[in-house]
């Protein structure tokens, strides 16, 4: 029988079937942050339960981190992180560990992600790591206890949906505009029941940063879980990971991920095809993922039935107007981090804009690295240097104003472009307006002070 890359890692995974027809899937890896692990280790302790696998459990500090330099980074969430992780014998990577950072940036980064293992985290952009081929769930309180409890989590096994990115991207255009045209062209609610494989000859070619860049999306449009076949570029960003095999083991481990992929025949309940030859560098106008338009268009009308409604809230909160252009809009704020676009390759594309240019005055632009080693890297290779002699204010690791749970938040008025996944209203301080956009178009706004082309600026260079 023909089958899926989901279906082959759910296969062996599946430990027994519940009388409700959900599956007790096997859970390989299983990373905790400050947020809510406190409270389930609190829901542990008071029932008399203990972590079943520490071994295979792992802690991170990243949501309430503080980012600004030599500031002191706790919280009462770090700190009861802390004693939770003491008592139960999980390994920490805590805020002064060299290796500290956004989970869903610092999972890859350890080899605690690897293709075919199937991972669980208490956070809706689980599903980033879907493009090393891992099958990850997000995952709530109640789920997080028994997870920790029984290392199996219960689950209905979901639809599938194939996604395949076809032709060729253009200048300028990068993985977040793929994610965010997707989401227009789909809706926000299509993913809603489904797990969802990404394929195409794009998909392909992206290297593995831009593919984490295009899972960690997912959710944005309602799918829970996504995964891209793991191929050679896959085995080589494992290689040499702390939790990738070595040896002997590392030969099998390769020769099995090689089967991981979807059979020629194998038959998906949805396939959406999108031909990437025309898309342009995308931006959202509204306070949704999904209400976003090509840089060389305008702010649409409002929708019918329903999203007339929704449309209006937006324009309202947004300050805009239908038949708006967004390009010469001005900018108060920049941000550039989050699970979504915080690696070293954003930031060499962020520097090679940034390089020989400053920031426009009275623009606050902000850098957060997605994890200590990336911020390390990109000091060694010079890129802060650029992005701080710009202007850019250079930070310490964490969620930041993705979050917004630091105290890293705007002023309320402010127009913000940001490259996180999310814009839903006052997400980045009480009456902020957020547009989504990738780390060069955030750039170019910095840089000019307004909504601009990116590739305009790519033309002088």
């Amino acid at each position: 029988m023909s089958k899926t890359l989901l279906d082959k890692i759910w296969d062996i995974h599946v430990v027994d079937r519940r009388g409700d027809g959900r599956d007790l899937l096997y859970i390989d890896r299983h990373v905790v942050h400050e947020l809510h692990g406190p409270h389930a280790f609190q829901k542990l302790d008071e029932k008399g339960r203990t972590v079943s696998r520490p071994d295979l459990t792992v802690g991170v500090q990243d949501h309430t981190v503080i980012t600004v330099p030599g500031k002191k980074r706790t919280s009462a969430h770090i700190e009861a992180m802390r004693a939770g992780a003491r008592k139960h014998g999980i390994a920490l990577v805590d805020v002064d560990d060299p290796e500290q950072g956004i989970v869903h940036v610092v999972s890859p980064e350890l080899g605690i992600a690897l293709p075919g293992l199937t991972l669980a985290c208490p956070d809706s952009h689980a599903s980033t790591v879907g493009a090393l081929g891992t099958l990850a769930f997000g995952c709530g309180t109640t789920e997080l206890e028994h997870i920790l409890a029984t290392q199996v989590m219960a689950l209905q096994k979901p639809k599938q949906m194939r996604i395949v990115f076809e032709g060729t991207m253009t200048q300028g255009v990068e993985a977040k505009d793929l994610a965010l045209h997707l989401i227009r062209t789909v809706g926000v609610d299509a993913g809603r029941g489904y797990a969802v494989e990404y394929a195409g000859p794009v998909v392909e070619r992206m290297e593995i940063e831009a593919r984490l860049t295009l899972c960690n999306m997912t959710i944005e449009w309602g799918a829970r879980s996504s995964v891209i076949a793991p191929d050679e570029k896959t085995f080589a960003w494992c290689a040499g990971r702390r939790g990738a095999p070595v040896g002997d083991a590392w030969e099998q481990a390769v020769a099995w991920w090689k089967t991981l992929v979807t059979d020629a025949d194998a038959v998906f309940d949805k396939e959406v095809r999108i031909s990437c030859d025309n898309i342009e560098p995308q931006i959202t106008w509204g306070t949704d993922p999904e209400q976003v338009v090509s840089i060389s268009e305008t702010v649409p009308m409002p929708g019918e039935g329903t999203q007339v409604e929704k449309s209006r809230r937006s324009l309202a909160y947004m300050g805009l107007e239908p038949g708006q252009s967004l390009v010469g809009l001005p900018v108060d704020r920049v941000f550039i981090g989050s699970c979504s676009n915080s690696r070293l390759s954003d930031l060499r594309a962020a520097a090679k804009i940034a390089k020989g240019r400053k920031v426009a005055e009275g623009v606050k632009a902000i850098v957060v690295p997605g994890s200590s080693t990336v911020k390390r890297l990109a000091e060694r290779e010079g890129l802060a240097a650029i992005l701080i002699e710009a202007g850019f204010e250079w930070r310490e690791s964490g969620c930041s104003m993705c979050a917004g749970a630091n105290g890293d938040v705007g002023i309320a008025g402010e127009r913000c472009i940001s490259t996180t996944n999310r814009n839903f209203e006052n997400r980045q301080g009480r009456g902020v307006r957020t547009h989504l956009a990738s780390p060069a178009m955030a750039v170019a706004a910095a840089l000019t002070g307004k909504i601009v082309d990116v590739r305009e600026l790519m033309k002088a260079d």
